[in-house]
């Protein structure tokens, strides 16, 4: 009995230590949790808090100090009041209002981390978005992750010379509330300094984007795009970040003196693409080559003795060039200009004339067309430009008349130049004698044959 009571006694006894000494470490543990949750805050400190009373001009913010924080109204961006029980950061302005609370400004944590963002970003290269808030003669200003910061007029990407109705201040202030992809390009946190370019970025952007056409872009296929801009030489067309070039001579079948004939700025059009040069990054397109070629079809649009409408476009020598649809152009010999004997063709015909032609001569594969102006038939034709009559055969002259100079008929070397073939006049049309001057008797003409 005497065991078990004192066994009971002790089994109390040890009982009653281990809660003593759990206590005192529960106590010490407590005090010490205390004393870390109140340790000391600095001006300047930017905090986490939760949102415990909120009213309209302020409201407090527990940042787990011994009493709640105040926030002022002109502290809170934009004046957007967070909701009840909402986490917030806190930058600490004062460690007394007056009244022993803590003040605190949202305005500046925002800002305070904004930096931080910014400074990142910015020993990254990355690009970062802003908003334009406000103008003034030097260029926009615009908030990035709460930072004010400043893009001078040099680098706005699409700002352009101002035109005789709007000014370069009216651009800007249409400019107001967009949002621009922008670029650190100058940074300093202890002057409250951040400059920024729109230029750099879209540059930067546009390389990738080249970067990654060129890697997927295959000669032979049909893309949408943009006329970016036109030269004498041709036009270049934006595919969504790499530009091509549409060459004069891939703009139309037809002839085209300068690329604002076929294409303005702005155009959205289909372009075929003929080459990829990767190692300069060059891109070849063609606007023509997306139609049909126009002599692969002549057999089945046009026959031989057919009176079409045609427009001189070219003299020579030789003859005249006239074009009877974009890029079909076709040769009217001197020999089919007309019944008189010229001596060029400029003494019938001017570029730019529509005249009624009849084919005589259809060399598809050769991409040869024979024109006659003189065969064409007497009775009225109608072809775009209006009407025309050719007027009535006149009696041929004989070669070597009594007055006349005799000649022969049109070089056979200069139509060959053209269409291949060879003029070979008839033996009986061929003079015989060649008059001299002064009276001087005629000496004979040799014909050598062959």
């Amino acid at each position: 009995m005497i065991d078990q009571a004192s066994g009971g006694q002790d089994g109390s006894t040890d009982q009653g230590e281990s809660v003593a000494g759990n206590g005192a470490g529960t106590m010490g543990d407590w005090l010490a949790e205390h004393e870390q949750a109140y340790r000391p805050l600095r001006r300047g400190e930017v905090v986490d808090g939760v949102v415990v009373h909120a009213e309209r001009d302020e409201f407090l913010v527990d940042i787990g100090a011994k009493s709640e924080a105040i926030v002022p109204a002109n502290e809170i961006p934009h004046g957007e009041v967070p909701a009840l029980g909402e986490t917030v950061l806190a930058y600490i302005l004062s460690h007394d209002d007056g009244e022993g609370r803590i003040v605190l400004s949202l305005t500046r944590a925002q800002a305070e981390r904004g930096w931080r963002n910014l400074q990142r970003t910015f020993e990254e290269g990355q690009p970062i978005e802003g908003r334009i808030v406000e103008h003034n003669k030097g260029g926009l200003v615009v908030t990035v992750e709460g930072v004010r910061g400043f893009v001078p007029l040099s680098q706005i990407a699409d700002l352009r010379r101002a035109g005789p109705d709007e000014t370069v201040e009216a651009r800007l202030e249409a400019m107001k509330g967009r949002t621009l992809l922008l670029k650190i390009i100058e940074m300093n946190r202890r002057r409250n300094r951040l400059i920024l370019s729109e230029r750099q970025a879209m540059q930067e952007r546009r390389a990738r984007e080249k970067d990654r056409l060129l890697a997927e872009l295959q000669p032979g296929e049909t893309r949408e795009g943009v006329v970016s801009s036109i030269c004498d030489f041709g036009a270049f067309v934006d595919l969504g970040g790499a530009d091509g070039l549409v060459h004069l001579s891939e703009l139309s079948w037809g002839q085209v003196g300068h690329p604002s004939q076929v294409v303005k700025v702005g155009d959205l059009i289909k372009v075929f693409v003929v080459g990829i040069d990767r190692e300069t990054k060059k891109i070849a397109l063609s606007l023509k080559r997306l139609k049909g070629e126009p002599w692969t079809q002549i057999g089945e649009k046009y026959q031989q003795g057919q009176v079409v409408s045609g427009r001189i476009t070219k003299l020579a020598a030789f003859g005249a060039f006239a074009e009877i649809e974009p890029g079909i152009e076709g040769l009217i010999h001197i020999s089919e200009l007309s019944d008189d004997r010229i001596t060029h063709p400029k003494q019938v015909v001017r570029e730019g004339d529509v005249l009624p032609l009849k084919v005589i001569r259809i060399e598809a594969a050769r991409r040869r067309l024979g024109l006659s102006l003189r065969q064409v038939e007497e009775e009225p034709h109608d072809f775009d430009g209006g009407s025309y009559t050719a007027e009535p055969d006149p009696e041929p002259m004989p070669y070597g008349s009594e007055g006349e100079v005799a000649e022969l008929p049109p070089s056979a070397s200069l139509a060959a130049e053209y269409n291949g073939s060879s003029i070979v006049p008839r033996q009986e049309d061929l003079p015989t004698t060649e008059e001299r001057p002064d009276g001087e008797a005629p000496r004979p003409v040799t014909v050598v044959e062959g």
